[in-house]
């Protein structure tokens, strides 16, 4: 993978007892190195109030997009590793997701609830060109006749469109593209290893064409460097043939913000602290809010701005009308002879 290598950075990680500090111009390489986990369970519960999905799949963990935003980052260092380059190169996959995925559904307590996949991490990053995990995790939901839902940046979902428009025949499947920043420029600082957003609407209007159910994903929206996209974002999008989006206001939980104000400083230098001072004004003076209901939104009258932008353009433009069916009754069925087990 060209491009893989960046000076080991990572901000301190509080569930670590070793520190590990270099003098500078002696930091090495941050190479890709990838590890196995050996899991019994894949799929997660999610009981926060303000996120859309109880049920994710996540078949890998860290991520090589390498996007300085990620919220997932801190995660890593329940692992013992680093939110910062170890999130991007020390990437954890589940070889035997697939495996773990029918014998959740095999149980007898599941209902075929809507199962979305990067509920955390992107299921469709580069490791998945050869690992081929959430494929096969998506042929098990078509096996069983199970909802699914993804969230991607990736053109390489445009693989599976054979599966995902036999899921959305059998059952229901949607992918939501993410595209934050229009800007390519901008996208390339933020989002080092992601393809560029235009050929990001590029693989909206494939899926699009495919019959699959698309739409895109405008997050997070970074008040001060992308809130000015969001139009062309979202006219882009539907022209490709989007009919939902949805957005989120900038995250910075915990080790996050070291590594995006360390990367928009780097990348950007001239546009950072009024970046900064901008995502303030959103959080009440601070760079982060945790609240339910307000972590995703912000406050304040520049992100009230931001939201009812982007509320008149969806309307404008005619999206998130179209029923993707999350209210009707499940499709679920295991395979004839499947008995459920306890």
């Amino acid at each position: 993978m060209t491009g893989s290598l960046r000076p080991v950075s990572n901000p301190p990680n509080p569930w670590s007892t070793e520190a590990v500090e270099y003098l500078d111009g002696e930091r090495p390489s941050a190479e890709l190195h990838v590890y196995e986990d050996q899991s019994r369970e894949i799929l997660s519960h999610n009981d926060s109030p303000d996120v859309g999905f109880k049920w994710s799949v996540n078949p890998y963990r860290g991520c090589f997009h390498a996007c300085a935003y990620c919220y997932a980052r801190p995660s890593h260092e329940y692992l013992s590793f680093g939110a910062g380059t170890d999130f991007e190169r020390r990437i954890v996959v589940k070889p035997q997701a697939a495996d773990l995925l029918r014998a959740a559904f095999d149980a007898a307590k599941w209902r075929g609830e809507l199962v979305a996949f990067s509920g955390v991490t992107d299921c469709y990053q580069p490791l998945e060109a050869s690992y081929r995990l959430t494929r096969a995790c998506l042929e098990v939901c078509v096996e069983y006749r199970n909802p699914a839902s993804i969230v991607t940046k990736a053109p390489l979902v445009e693989r599976d469109i054979d599966v995902l428009t036999e899921l959305g025949r059998v059952a229901r499947a949607s992918v939501m593209v993410s595209v934050p920043i229009w800007d390519e420029a901008k996208a390339r600082a933020i989002e080092p290893f992601v393809t560029t957003p235009i050929r990001r609407i590029r693989t909206i209007e494939r899926l699009a064409r495919a019959g699959v159910h698309v739409g895109v994903m405008v997050a997070p929206i970074i008040p001060g460097l992308n809130d000015e996209d969001v139009v062309h974002v979202l006219e882009a999008a539907r022209s490709a043939g989007a009919t939902r989006a949805g957005s989120v206001l900038l995250r910075l939980p915990g080790p996050v913000k070291e590594v995006f104000t360390e990367r928009l400083r780097a990348a950007l230098p001239l546009r950072a602290e009024r970046v900064l001072n901008r995502i303030r004004e959103t959080r009440g003076g601070a760079l982060y809010d945790a609240r339910f209901a307000v972590r995703g939104r912000g406050q304040g009258p520049y992100a009230d701005a931001i939201a009812a932008l982007f509320a008149q353009t969806t309307q404008r433009l005619g999206m998130n009308s179209e029923n993707w069916g999350s209210d009707q009754a499940t499709p679920f069925r295991r395979p004839r002879g499947q008995l459920a087990l306890f």
